[in-house]
C-alpha cells in the first residue's frame, strides 16, 4: 500500500512538473508574439556589429564608411523592442563620436564623419524608433506581421467565394477596394442552403472604406457568415443589426441586401437593410428593372423590421447587386451612376456574361476612391 501511494504521489508529481513546463512555455510563445519575449540574440548580434564598423572604418576606410552604422540601427527597428533599440542607438552614438575624433576633421574621402553622415545615422535612428514603438504597441512582430496580414486579406476572399450553381445558371463577383489597397468594407457571404435548393447571398457595404472599413469587415463577415444558413432567412437581419449594435463603434452602421434565390423555380426574395436597389434584366423585354426591399441600416436602432421584394428570374434573366462605390461619385448622384451601370451592361446580353462583373467596374468606376463590389445571377436555362 505504501509504494503504490508512493507511485501515485510521483505521478502527481510529474503531472504538476508538466503542467508548469506546457504554461511556461505557452507564456513564452505569447510573449514572443505580442513581442514581449527576450530580443537578447538580436540585439547582441546588433550590438557587436557596431564595434566591428567602427573598426573597419577606422583600419579600413576604403571598405568601411562612418554611415555604415545605419546598418544596424535599420535592423534594429525591425527586431528590437524600444528599450533595446534605445541602448543600441547609445552604442551608435558612441561611435561615431570616438570615429569622428580619431580620424579629425581633416580626414579625406568617405571616412571622415560629416554632418550629414550623423543627420543620416539620426534620421535611420528616429524612424527605426517609430517601427518599434508601433510594433511594440500593436503586438505583431516584425517576422510575423506581414503573415498575418495576408491571412486576414485572404480569409476575407475565401469568405467572398460564392458556391457552386446548378448546371443552367452562372454566378460572378467582382469586388474592388479604394486607392488599391488590399482590404475593403465592402464584402459577400454566401451558402447554400435547403439541401441545396436556395442559394443565400448576403453584400454587405460597412461604413467607411480600405483600411478604415477592413477590420469591422472582416469581423462581420465571419458574424453573417455563421449566421447565414443558422437562420430562417427572414431571422437573419434581425440578428445581424442586433449583433453589429452590441459591438457599439462609433461608426457603426453597415448597408446589406440579402438574396434568397430558389435555385429551381427561380423565386427570389431580396430583404434590404438601407442598401441600394438590385437591377433585374428581364430577357422577354430587354429592359432593367429595380428590386429593393423595405428596411433601415443596420446598427442604428434596436426592433428593425424589414420587408421583402418578390421576384422571378427566368430563363435569360440577370440579377446584379452592387455597392453605392459603383454607381455614386461626388459629381454625379445615384440614378445616372445606375443608368450609366446598365447602358455598360446591356454590351453584354449578346456577348455573354463571363467576365462581366470585373469588366463593369472597369468601365464604370475604375477610378473612384471608394469601395467597389459587384454580384452578377444569370440563369441561362
Amino acid at each position: 500500500m505504501a509504494g503504490a501511494r508512493s507511485a501515485q504521489t510521483l505521478m502527481a508529481r510529474m503531472r504538476k512538473t508538466s503542467l508548469r513546463v506546457r504554461t511556461a512555455l505557452r507564456k513564452s510563445a505569447v510573449d514572443y508574439f505580442r513581442g514581449d519575449a527576450s530580443d537578447w540574440v538580436a540585439f547582441a548580434g546588433l550590438f557587436l556589429a557596431v564595434p566591428t564598423i567602427t573598426c573597419g572604418t577606422l583600419m579600413l576606410p576604403v571598405w568601411f564608411s562612418p554611415s555604415a552604422l545605419v546598418l544596424p540601427i535599420v535592423a534594429g527597428g525591425l527586431l528590437l523592442r524600444p528599450a533595446s533599440l534605445l541602448a543600441l542607438y547609445a552604442a551608435s552614438a558612441t561611435a561615431l563620436i570616438v570615429e569622428a575624433l580619431v580620424l579629425g576633421p581633416y580626414t579625406e574621402g568617405p571616412a571622415r564623419v560629416t554632418p550629414g553622415t550623423v543627420l543620416v545615422v539620426a534620421a535611420c535612428g528616429f524612424f527605426g524608433l517609430v517601427i518599434a514603438q508601433f510594433r511594440s504597441r500593436v503586438g505583431v512582430p516584425w517576422r510575423r506581421g506581414g503573415t498575418m496580414l495576408f491571412d486576414l486579406r485572404e480569409r476575407i476572399r475565401v469568405q467572398s467565394k460564392l458556391p457552386a450553381l446548378p448546371p443552367g445558371w452562372h454566378r460572378e463577383m467582382a469586388l474592388r477596394p479604394a486607392g488599391g489597397q488590399s482590404f475593403s468594407g465592402d464584402f459577400v457571404v454566401a451558402a447554400r442552403t435547403g439541401g441545396g435548393r436556395t442559394l443565400e447571398v448576403v453584400l454587405t457595404d460597412v461604413s467607411g472604406k480600405g483600411m478604415d472599413a477592413g477590420s469591422r469587415a472582416l469581423l462581420l463577415s465571419g458574424a453573417f457568415g455563421g449566421l447565414l444558413g443558422s437562420l430562417p432567412p427572414h431571422d437573419f437581419l434581425p440578428a445581424a443589426n442586433g449583433y453589429l449594435l452590441r459591438q457599439d463603434w462609433d461608426e457603426g452602421f453597415a448597408t446589406s441586401v440579402h438574396l434568397v434565390l430558389d435555385l429551381e423555380t427561380g423565386d427570389y426574395e431580396l430583404l434590404s437593410a438601407g442598401h441600394l436597389p438590385a437591377l433585374q434584366l428581364c430577357a422577354g423585354t430587354g429592359r432593367w428593372h429595380e428590386k429593393s426591399g423595405e428596411g433601415p441600416l443596420l446598427g442604428v436602432y434596436d426592433g428593425a423590421t424589414f420587408e421583402p421584394a418578390k421576384g422571378n428570374l427566368r430563363p435569360g434573366d440577370v440579377l446584379m447587386l452592387f455597392t453605392d462605390g459603383l454607381v455614386e461619385t461626388a459629381d454625379r448622384d445615384i440614378s445616372e451612376g445606375i443608368d450609366r451601370l446598365t447602358g455598360e451592361a446591356d454590351r453584354y446580353v449578346s456577348a455573354g456574361w463571363e467576365g462581366a462583373a470585373w469588366h463593369l467596374i472597369e468601365k464604370v468606376a475604375k477610378d473612384v476612391n471608394d469601395d467597389r463590389a459587384l454580384l452578377l445571377i444569370r440563369r441561362s436555362t
